[in-house]
């Protein structure tokens, strides 16, 4: 089969999960949608979850060049890397539908079979975390006594925290404004 034909399940899928949500599409209803037959969609995936598993793994790339392409602008500083870094990242995410079905499951039954996508976003996002903090730190805008790891830690614990009541419970267009107010605050406790 095509890799074209693999293209469009995805993108079927990928549309189909952010309207009605993981357990309410079936691969059936993907099948018809993208007029394939249903074993088209088992050559490629060998079940719903390895299918949707896919889904997120191309929302969180897309995530993921995004946020690299500003982690490398050498003309801004830490404090406006950051500043960037978190703004594109929660808009990104707020349109990321099946990234928020995965919060959903958070709250209720886990979706045990995404840990390792999420898992790599985690580890991803603390090294690009030191990068900002490191850049910080050579810039003197950073406490240099701040114990590193637990500061990242922290950080994206209050990133992943921030998520469900943005994504969940759409709070992401009342809070959005607000941002560069509240980056603010957590930059003056990373200064010297």
């Amino acid at each position: 089969m095509s890799p074209k034909t693999k293209e469009v399940i995805v993108s079927v899928a990928s549309k189909l999960f952010g309207r009605y949500g993981f357990y309410k599409t079936s691969m059936d209803e993907i099948a018809k949608v993208a007029r394939k037959a249903k074993g088209s969609l088992y050559y490629h995936f060998e079940s719903k979850e390895d299918l949707f598993k896919e889904v997120v793994s191309q929302e969180i790339y897309i995530l993921k060049f995004e946020l690299n392409k500003i982690i490398q602008l050498p003309q801004l500083n830490a404090s406006e890397l950051l500043i960037l870094y978190l703004n594109t990242r929660m808009e990104i995410l707020s349109k990321s539908y099946n990234y928020h079905e995965t919060l959903k499951a958070d709250l209720n039954d886990r979706f045990e079979f995404l840990d390792d996508i999420r898992t790599d976003l985690t580890l991803w996002e603390q090294e690009k975390m030191k990068v900002i903090i490191n850049k910080g730190i050579e810039e003197g805008s950073i406490d240099s006594s701040l114990n590193f790891d637990v500061a990242i830690d922290v950080f994206i614990l209050i990133l992943k925290s921030s998520e469900i009541q943005f994504f969940v419970q759409n709070k992401y267009e009342e809070y959005a404004p607000h941002f560069d107010e509240l980056l603010g605050i957590v930059i003056k406790g990373l200064k010297p």
